[in-house]
């Protein structure tokens, strides 16, 4: 029996989420964490590409798509990846949705539509 792996399988598509302290963070950390359950990419961690983690920077290296969810115009997701050198990625920003800082309960309806969006973002059809 060969250890040998397939060459076939394609790299994962990585979703950033800000996850930030305000209601769209914690709808941009839902949609991610739901983004990855379904199978559309694989949640991963933004504070480990903006503590500079060499394991972390290197599978992001090796992702096939990424995508940063921000919640508001600080996009700090957006931020923390392009601080460390990623620049071939996608950026979905919440309050681009119509949804306010500060105004927003993170709903499943909000959730949802973020999910749908990143999905799209992702190249998942739904």
């Amino acid at each position: 029996m060969s250890d040998e792996s397939c060459a076939c399988s394609s790299a994962p598509k990585l979703v950033f989420p800000c996850s930030g302290a305000a209601d769209v963070g914690e709808i941009a950390d839902r949609a991610a964490r739901r983004l990855s359950r379904d199978g559309a990419g694989k949640m991963f961690c933004l504070a480990g590409v903006g503590g500079r983690v060499s394991g972390i920077i290197a599978a992001t290296q090796a992702a096939s798509r990424i995508l940063a969810i921000d919640g508001c115009p600080l996009d700090c997701a957006k931020n923390t990846l392009e601080g460390a050198g990623f620049a071939d990625f996608d950026h979905l920003r919440i309050s681009d949705l119509g949804m306010e800082k500060g105004k927003s309960p993170a709903t499943d309806g909000a959730v949802s539509t973020v999910v749908g969006k990143g999905a799209e973002l992702l190249g998942v059809k739904s």
